[in-house]
């Protein structure tokens, strides 16, 4: 009898161990540990403002409850912000230096009041926010250069390239991504700069076009890390625009621009699409052809039209190619309480749970007439700012963007988190091992809830129509 005790008495010691061996592999949170609690309410108004901190405790049941799972993960993040556009980068050229400086220190740094914007798309020429029409090779017409003799990024050293290289002071890792409105004039079919397809005879000539403009940006100092072929290549009504239908642009990636980059030695990624979510088609049909499909890194796409759940569609296709949400716009002259609650719900919620690595609103600035624009261009986009001389009006999309920017960084990792009802939200595990997760309340009323993590609950609420930032 006393040596079954015994032995039983050291098989207990042994499990005993081995229990608390296997509890120390799945750290526990810490007893004190409070989250930042970041309110966007619009309704009173109270616009990205820190709140008291909430605490973590046991968890007790008896309400709607925000489960946050870290240890499953989903796709990387690049970052959030806007389209500088040449008329945005104008605005703020010309700023007084000392307003200029503290306001890119308040998009692009983390410090104090800074938003942290973290990605920007910029047009290759103009996009229709420009004051005029150009690309880098403008002829005469009847005027060729087949072999760019006459390239020059002239037009945009005036106001966007010293704009990016003041941005790129303050946040030097900022990615950027150039998407071309039309290719230049004499490139294309209607010999216009609306509308109209790219000639095949010049496929060779705009993938050196491409190629010149990511070695000439980068002379500058400014890398290129990614490009679109064209922006909303099914819509040839802007101005300036270019139709270019899946097959030929499945064409000219694997014929020209692929084999162009490769011989270059350019790294910049390859986007395709860039148009909307009714589409998901169109870039399923270009990585369908596999020879484009190896210079490829993935599709762009905007929420005009379609479900952003299309994106999941083509994550499914081809779930080793990337995701991107390049563009939305907001109408003048704004509403933020609707604004606010459809932007959060559809795309920093919405496209990044569909697999988007970014989400970009359209304009960053323009001013109180929302100019300048081209002729024919949008004349209702209304900006994330509105510059009037130094003074300086934040709009819904400042706002949409910096519930999510100023502490969701590059390289953080969407998490897994549930959705319950009128509580649509997502959750991501940073760089330096925060947590973080946004909220909306997309009822009228205030609801009370907890989020849960780690087995412990915090206990918050928030106003109708409200966005919380929480950061733990």
């Amino acid at each position: 009898m006393q040596r079954f005790w015994q032995g039983s008495f050291l098989v207990s010691i042994l499990i005993c161990l081995a229990v608390r061996s296997y509890g120390q592999t799945v750290p526990e949170m810490p007893k004190q540990v409070r989250a930042e609690f970041w309110l966007t309410d619009p309704g009173r108004p109270v616009l990205f403002v820190k709140q008291s901190s909430i605490s973590f405790t046991d968890v007790a049941k008896g309400s709607a409850t925000i489960h946050v799972d870290a240890s499953q993960t989903y796709q990387t993040i690049d970052g959030f912000g806007y389209t500088l556009t040449g008329g945005s980068a104008m605005l703020l050229n010309r700023m007084d230096a000392p307003a200029r400086t503290a306001l890119l220190n308040e998009l692009f740094s983390t410090e104090g009041k800074g938003i942290g914007v973290s990605y920007l798309r910029v047009s290759i020429g103009a996009s229709d926010l420009d004051e005029r029409v150009f690309s880098y090779d403008d002829l005469p017409v009847g005027e060729r250069d087949p072999t760019l003799t006459k390239f020059s990024l002239a037009p945009d050293q005036e106001n966007l390239i010293p704009v990016l290289k003041q941005i790129l002071a303050v946040n030097p890792t900022i990615k950027i991504l150039g998407s071309p409105w039309s290719p230049p004039t004499w490139m294309k079919t209607n010999g216009g700069s609306k509308g109209g397809s790219l000639k095949l005879e010049y496929y060779e000539a705009y993938a050196r076009y491409f190629v010149k403009y990511i070695q000439d940006m980068q002379k500058a100092g400014i890398r290129i890390d990614a490009i679109t072929i064209q922006n909303e290549p099914l819509h040839p009504g802007n101005n300036p625009s270019l139709l270019m239908l899946p097959t030929e642009q499945a064409l000219f990636i694997k014929k020209n621009l692929g084999p162009a980059f490769k011989t270059a030695g350019i790294k910049t990624k390859i986007i395709i699409y860039d148009h909307n979510a009714d589409r998901p088609d169109y870039p399923i049909t270009v990585l369908n052809d596999p020879d484009a499909r190896k210079y490829i890194d993935g599709s762009a796409f905007h929420l005009y039209a379609g479900p952003i759940s299309a994106l999941s569609d083509v994550h499914k296709a081809y779930p080793d190619k990337n995701l991107y949400f390049t563009e939305q716009w907001i109408g003048a002259p704004g509403n933020l309480k609707g604004d606010l609650v459809w932007h959060v719900r559809e795309l920093i919620i919405g496209a990044i749970r569909n697999w988007s690595r970014i989400v970009l609103e359209w304009n960053l600035a323009a001013d109180p007439q929302q100019k300048p624009h081209t002729p024919g261009g949008c004349d209702q986009c209304l900006g994330a700012l509105t510059i009037n001389g130094n003074i300086v009006k934040r709009n819904p999309a400042y706002y949409n963007v910096a519930v999510v920017s100023k502490f969701v960084r590059p390289g953080s990792v969407r998490i897994e988190s549930d959705l319950p009802k009128s509580l649509p939200n997502v959750a991501f595990k940073t760089p330096d091992g925060h947590t973080v997760l946004i909220v909306l309340n997309d009822s009228p009323l205030t609801q009370q809830f907890a989020i849960e993590s780690q087995g412990k609950q915090a206990r918050t609420n928030l106003p109708g129509g409200a966005v919380g930032t929480y950061v733990w």
